[in-house]
């Protein structure tokens, strides 16, 4: 019954922004884009809440994959299909995928009984609190009727600035890139009984 507390508070989270969500559709007559924001936000966060609720290290992997899933479908809403198809090749296919390996390969499946995170709980929540004051503030002083409508990007004007004017910094990263996965590949080859 303890593991299933999680994923019923998920439930339920994602069961009160969909009906939210039909609420903006059917009564408050708001388009399909804003009920879908809201769907992909309330997968997102009940997803996320899981990964850190649960126990099992490999569900709180594929809750991560489902976490960043649902940001990539608010990128698509928000009109940048580009970062979407980023989040979703390099978050959920290779940094989701490379952790699940590297979970798999190196350690148990079941957490110990009392992790080290667990003990920090109530300074976390003193911490999420304040964040949250922060934010409701933020919110609140915002004035919504200046936001901007949304910009879409073309791929191929975004493409087009990124490889013509800001190409030296792409490469730098994708050589660091390089170098990380050289240097991941030399300290899983390692031998047992070899030098460290």
């Amino acid at each position: 019954m303890r593991r299933l507390i999680p994923i019923l508070l998920a439930v339920t989270l994602l069961g009160i922004v969909t009906g939210i969500a039909v609420i903006m559709l059917l009564f408050l007559g708001q388009d399909w884009g804003d009920a879908l924001f809201w769907l992909f936000a309330a997968v997102m966060i009940g997803s996320a809440f899981l990964v850190v609720t649960m126990r099992d290290i490999i569900r709180c992997g594929l809750a991560m994959i489902v976490c960043f899933g649902a940001l990539a479908g608010i990128y698509v809403i928000l009109g940048a299909p580009l970062i979407a198809a980023a989040q979703v090749i390099v978050y959920i296919g290779a940094i989701s995928v490379l952790i699940l390996f590297a979970i798999m390969l190196t350690q148990t499946k079941d957490a110990p009984s009392r992790l080290v995170f667990q003990t920090q709980a109530i300074p976390a929540a003193f911490a999420a609190v304040i964040i949250g004051i922060v934010v409701a503030l933020a919110i609140a002083a915002t004035d919504w009727g200046e936001a901007a409508d949304r910009v879409r990007v073309a791929t191929t004007t975004l493409s087009t600035v990124l490889f013509d004017q800001y190409v030296l910094p792409f490469e730098i990263v994708s050589v660091m890139l390089l170098a990380a996965v050289i240097g991941g590949v030399f300290l899983a080859k390692r031998e047992p009984g070899g030098p460290s």
